[in-house]
């Protein structure tokens, strides 16, 4: 039992002691600051779509974004860093008590990425000034005509004659529109052609020139539409020019699109809370519900579904954090952590809610927002299908041709992420290398559905090498996607094992978690075989790559009594 609550984020008993002291008082601060609301209020606010003034002004009185989102280049006080195991941290929080919450300092992480890839000291030294203020930022890449589709994007500069732009244009779809201090706007030049004629700009949310439409979503989270007519872009105000503001766009979405997975995390935790204290105390037919063997195994693995969430995003943290000019392998784990966490996130929340049904309804109940707020996840930053995409680039190098890495350690230090915003070009993403991924799975070699699912990991290596999509099949997304999928599950268990060995993780937890693993992978592969345009060798291949997991009856009850444990373990005061 003891294993099962630390596992699990409970504000009852957190005490982040592996961070520095100013980092776990405002860890502290930020969950008693949510307590103290209490569970009436936070659901009062979401219903109503109340504004997060309240929220933005704890966050200025304690210096919280501050202190988490200046990187130390531009630091005022010893505490300020960019540190990507606490931001991790802070996620987690957020998620649990409420997406809206998070989502305010998602998006100003995308806001002032811009600003600290760049190298305009003045533009860098308002940002860091506006945020000691306590204010939020924006970042204006979207449209409504063309979305994330930069190369299209209708934000256009003609030159003043002066050395700046008068900027003309909407965006679409952008959080924190309404309120933020500097919101860092993507546009081209109308007097450049190309590549060469992108810019990012800094503008304020607060000038004339800057129309708020409206909030596009039915919210507490402001998704903004806004306008900028003829607004004045000072040469100070400029951020990027060229390639580089191009490279800038893609490269702040790898910083924050990492966020999006510890905040599922949170939502799933609190859901988790709810759901197994309500089934264990429901009666049915004279039994708890708890009592039924169907109950059980959705509620057990749901719960491993997302220990698998927590180990594999703790073990991506340290590769972003180890990352440099020489070590990009956290281009493929984090749209691993935005595509597989988030996914595998509703799949947690399908498990409890099959459970508690009409439960997971009810306005009284954190649930219902989580059962909602955790759909938007996988479609943020990229939706599942563009980040299948992505991984699939690197498929070949991580699975057939891995190379010596120096062993990457748990970061948990105090150090500042500075590569993050020191990336550089935006490809080359075939080049990336990787070590060898069987050297996780050899460390637990004797733990059954460990030895099973390698077997199938050894299986994709094969159909990579021998009955790989062809030239055509590689224009047909719908196929190459059921691939992706297989492929995600093998980074899935490699990293997971890796925080395990870590860790000290148990087997018993690790078996039963890969039981699941070996089931989706045997889904996939059948998926694989139903395409359309699955050639004679890749439907031999799938069906042949279909496992059935070791069931040990003894170790699943062993598991279910760590679940069943997390009934009454926290429960938010009204």
């Amino acid at each position: 039992m003891a294993v099962s609550a630390s596992l699990l984020f409970n504000p009852r008993t957190y005490d982040p002691e592996h961070f520095d002291p100013e980092t776990r008082r405002l860890l502290r601060a930020t969950v008693d600051w949510f307590e103290a609301r209490g569970k009436r209020r936070l659901i009062e606010d979401y219903r109503s779509r109340a504004w997060l003034g309240d929220f933005l002004d704890f966050a200025a009185r304690e210096g919280l974004f501050a202190t988490f989102l200046t990187p130390a280049s531009a630091a005022a006080k010893d505490d300020q860093r960019w540190d990507t195991a606490r931001i991790a941290a802070l996620n987690e929080i957020f998620g649990f008590y409420g997406l809206d919450y998070w989502y305010a300092w998602q998006v100003t992480i995308l806001g002032l990425g811009p600003v600290w890839q760049s190298d305009n000291a003045e533009a860098r030294a308002r940002a860091a000034e506006l945020l000691a203020q306590g204010e939020v930022f924006a970042f204006g890449l979207s449209e409504k005509t063309h979305g994330a589709d930069i190369y299209s994007t209708d934000m256009l500069l003609t030159p003043d004659g002066e050395g700046g732009f008068r900027a003309s244009g909407s965006k679409y779809y952008i959080g924190n529109g309404n309120a933020a201090g500097l919101v860092s706007v993507f546009g081209r030049r109308t007097d450049v052609e190309g590549p060469d004629g992108y810019v990012f700009f800094a503008a304020d949310s607060r000038h004339e020139a800057y129309r708020l439409v409206k909030n596009v979503v039915d919210s507490s989270k402001y998704v903004s539409e806004f306008r900028l007519s003829d607004y004045p872009v000072a040469p100070a105000d400029i951020l990027h020019t060229g390639r580089a503001a191009f490279d800038a766009a893609l490269n702040t979405v790898n910083v924050g699109k990492f966020n999006l997975c510890t905040a599922s995390i949170g939502i799933c935790e609190h859901a988790m809370y709810e759901a197994v204290t309500h089934a264990s105390n429901r009666i049915l037919y004279g039994r708890p519900v708890t009592a039924f063997p169907h109950v059980r195994r959705e509620l057990t693995d749901a719960y491993v579904r997302l220990v698998g969430m927590k180990l594999f995003s703790d073990r991506a943290v340290d590769y972003f954090r180890s990352a440099g000019p020489d070590d990009r392998r956290y281009l493929l784990f984090n749209p691993m952590t935005k595509m597989k966490v988030t996914t595998e996130g509703e799949k947690v929340i399908d498990l409890m809610w099959d459970v508690i049904a009409a439960k997971g309804f009810e306005k009284d109940n954190y649930f219902a927002q989580a059962a909602i707020e955790i759909r938007g996840l996988p479609k943020l930053e990229g939706t599942v299908h563009v980040n299948l995409a992505l991984i699939l680039k690197f498929m070949r190098n991580h699975l057939l041709a891995p190379v010596d890495h120096p062993a990457v350690p748990t970061r948990l230090d105090a150090a500042d992420d500075a590569f993050l915003f020191q990336q550089g070009p935006a490809r080359g993403l075939g080049s990336v290398r990787f070590h060898d991924w069987r050297t996780a799975f050899d460390a637990y070699a004797e733990v059954p559905n460990v030895a099973r699912f390698r077997e199938q990991a050894d299986a994709l290596c094969t159909f990579v090498g021998t009955a790989a999509p062809d030239e055509e099949q590689s224009r047909d997304l719908d196929l190459l996607l059921a691939v992706g999928q297989l492929f995600a599950l093998v980074v899935h268990g490699q990293l997971i094992l890796e925080q395990a060995r870590l860790t000290g993780r148990d087997e018993e937890l690790l078996d039963e978690l890969f039981a699941v693993l070996v089931r989706d992978f045997s889904a996939h592969a059948v998926e694989l075989h139903g395409k359309d345009s699955a050639t004679e060798d890749q439907q031999n291949w799938a069906l042949g790559a279909v496992r059935r997991p070791v069931v040990d009856a003894a170790r699943s009850a062993r598991i279910w009594e760590r679940v069943e444990a997390l009934s009454g373990a926290y429960e938010m005061e009204q």
